[in-house]
């Protein structure tokens, strides 16, 4: 698709986005809507601007940059990103965690929505994925890149580890991995449920490229991503540290853990609304 470079524009993504964000996720009254707020800016910037892409889906990606949710619960903005990038009709979010949808909760391949790539419930093995998929472009000879989201609390998972030693020892250098570093999880603050410490001297240690994202702040995240891409082709992965606020957006849904998995309810859905502009229309 056509890449858009204005960032104004992309700011205005961005909040229709978070408002089908709130919207799917009060409509089934379930879902998580703290994360995919404070991710959001990244997956716009990605979609919008950064990556060559096809909407017109194949799931073998070739010739194409390639995105992978490892994260699965923030599925409301990969599902909003991917409507509103063209891969199915925009409303098709009203169906979101419905019987019978093809919007899961978690995104699965087996419902054959466009756009996603993996099944990701299970936290911890999108990293791994993604290193199968750079992996394969590198056999193929495909330059593209390959991208992929995680949490900071999914760094829990044992699995991560394996990865992140893997990727630089086989110098999988196609490779982007981007951390959500809010600091909260589904039972508080990460720093009280398993301590991160320095993720980014971790990952350093392991061999990987570190790049800093401001992820609430368009320009940065433009600005990141496209430092990132620079860094390919060197013979190391690139891991962006990337710090949001989750709940961006959303008043009285940030900062807190407490709005990791909670649904608004009318009035608090109403409130949201009232503090995103519409600026490509509700579905």
């Amino acid at each position: 698709m056509k890449q858009i470079s204005d960032i104004l524009q992309l700011q205005k993504i961005a909040s229709q986005v978070r408002r089908d964000i709130v919207r799917q996720v009060h409509g089934c009254q379930s879902g998580h809507p703290g994360g995919s707020l404070g991710c959001t800016d990244l997956l716009v910037a990605l979609f919008f601007n950064i990556m060559k892409h096809n909407s017109r889906f194949n799931m073998k990606g070739v010739g194409e940059d390639l995105f992978f949710l490892s994260n699965g619960h923030v599925s409301p903005v990969l599902y909003s990103v991917l409507a509103r990038a063209g891969y199915f009709d925009v409303s098709e979010l009203a169906t979101f965690r419905k019987l019978n949808s093809r919007l899961q909760g978690h995104p699965t391949t087996h419902e054959h929505l466009p756009g996603i790539r993996m099944s990701a419930g299970s936290l911890g093995q999108g990293l791994s994925v993604a290193i199968g998929a750079a992996l394969s472009k590198k056999l193929m000879n495909d330059n593209h890149l390959v991208f992929v989201l995680m949490g900071d609390g999914e760094q829990n998972e044992g699995q991560i580890w394996e990865a992140v030693q893997f990727a630089p020892h086989h110098r999988v250098d196609n490779l982007v991995a981007v951390i959500d570093v809010n600091g909260q999880q589904i039972d508080g603050p990460t720093e009280q449920v398993m301590d991160n410490r320095n993720l980014a001297n971790k990952y350093g240690a392991f061999g990987w490229q570190i790049v800093h994202m401001d992820g609430n702040n368009m320009a940065d995240v433009v600005a990141s991503l496209n430092k990132s891409k620079e860094l390919c082709g060197k013979g190391m992965p690139v891991a962006i540290m990337m710090k949001t606020e989750m709940g961006a957006g959303v008043d009285f849904m940030m900062g807190s853990h407490k709005w990791h998995g909670v649904a608004p309810n009318d009035e608090q859905l109403q409130t949201a609304l009232s503090q995103l502009e519409e600026t490509l229309g509700d579905y």
